[in-house]
């Protein structure tokens, strides 16, 4: 048991790393949250999994397994949010990126108001 929750601390701080800098490196406001919702909820998923399997049923292992979804579902829709938002401000993609696909769903009238097609 202690093996596998050294593996899953390993791999969760290996993923939260990879998520900081990809903070740090990528170029615009959409690619840095796809790096911090990924790979910074895995990393943290892991470890929170690692600390249930060394602790087991305890008051921290239940709060570890507890935490799991609540933080996989709150950052997922923050990061939603934040890349809706950001996108209805304005903030520009990366030059080089190819496609828009959230212009396809959302359409900004003259107003600022967002309009859904």
């Amino acid at each position: 048991m202690n093996t596998i929750s050294i593996i899953l601390f390993i791999v969760g701080a290996a993923f939260d790393l990879f998520g900081c800098i990809g903070l740090l490196r990528l170029p615009d406001v959409y690619n840095k949250l796809q790096s911090a919702t990924k790979s910074v909820t895995l990393g943290t998923c892991s470890i929170l999994l690692g600390l249930f399997i060394h602790y087991g049923f305890t008051a921290v292992g239940l709060k570890a397994l507890i935490a799991i979804p609540i933080l996989f579902f709150t950052s997922t829709v923050a990061a939603h949010a934040l890349v809706r938002g950001s996108y209805l401000f304005g903030v520009k993609l990366w030059d080089k990126s190819v496609i828009d696909d959230y212009k396809k769903v959302v359409q900004i009238s003259t107003e600022g108001k967002e309009v859904e097609k």
